[in-house]
């Protein structure tokens, strides 16, 4: 299954809202295994997603593709967070 990482980025809580997550892509924030990503590109599970957003930076790889928003509950079933790394700079 895939799904567009804007969905993927919302359904999954990575991020807030969907026009959040396509401003990031613009921005050249949101990284699919280090590469920059468009908010239409496609995401399967195995892949690190890099989400560089506030203060932090945060890899999380994708174990499932979320059909829907899912609760903080369930998001441990759908993501791994591989890393966390801070930055100086806050940015968006």
């Amino acid at each position: 299954m895939k799904m567009r990482l804007d969905v993927f980025l919302r359904n999954s809580g990575l991020v807030p809202r969907r026009p959040l997550a396509k401003r990031a892509c613009d921005s050249g924030l949101i990284t699919i295994d280090g590469r920059p990503a468009k908010a239409s590109s496609e995401v399967k599970v195995g892949q690190l997603v890099t989400v560089g957003l506030g203060s932090r930076v945060t890899t999380h790889r994708v174990l499932a593709i979320p059909p829907r928003p899912v609760s903080k509950a369930e998001r441990d079933k759908y993501t791994e967070l591989v890393s966390v790394q801070t930055r100086d700079e806050q940015i968006i």
